[in-house]
């Protein structure tokens, strides 16, 4: 069943809009700001093993313990910040995805540096398959396996499958020229 349809039989209604929310103002759009990018990649890092709600509760509390996922603000993290993020009960608690944000930070600054931001080394990749996508970014990330990828490249545009075509938000998303369309 496509997301699409999925969530329109959600209950209770929180929950249903919550899930309505994201798929038709974030799911599959494409995003031009780094730290936005930044910001998804933790999302979908922080996802792993956990319900996509689960994530989607605690965004808010994600973006203001990572300083609202500035990238350069979170490569320079220090081990009190690491033990801070630790302690934080509003996020998601793992010390190998709270290191990955970290680590992660650090490498997009490099890209940043030899690409000119972390938007033009995604396009300088694309377009790529799913399998090549994961092995660039197992190569470059930190806990970055193959749904992680799949879904932040979905969900920022890179790769088809965010919406069915009888979806109304994939027309709103085709306006938006996503890479994937290319």
């Amino acid at each position: 069943m496509s997301y699409c349809l999925a969530i329109e039989g959600m209950q209770p209604e929180s929950r249903k809009e919550l899930h309505k929310n994201y798929h038709d103002h974030y799911y599959g759009f494409p995003i031009h700001d780094d730290n936005e990018l930044f910001g998804r990649l933790i999302l979908e890092i922080n996802q792993a093993g956990l319900s996509w709600e689960t994530v989607l509760k605690k965004e808010e509390s994600f973006r203001k313990a990572y300083n609202n996922f500035d990238i350069q603000a979170i490569a320079a993290y220090t081990e009190k910040d690491r033990e801070r993020l630790l302690n934080d009960p509003g996020i998601i608690r793992n010390r190998l995805k709270v290191n990955a944000a970290i680590e992660n930070a650090k490498t997009i600054l490099t890209l940043q540096e030899e690409f000119g931001s972390f938007e033009k080394w995604l396009e300088h990749h694309h377009p790529k398959t799913l399998p090549e996508w994961m092995k660039l970014f197992k190569k470059t990330f930190k806990f970055t396996g193959g749904e992680i990828v799949n879904e932040f490249l979905m969900s920022t545009g890179y790769l088809k499958g965010a919406h069915t075509e009888s979806c109304p938000v994939y027309h709103q998303i085709l306006e938006q020229k996503p890479l994937w369309k290319e």
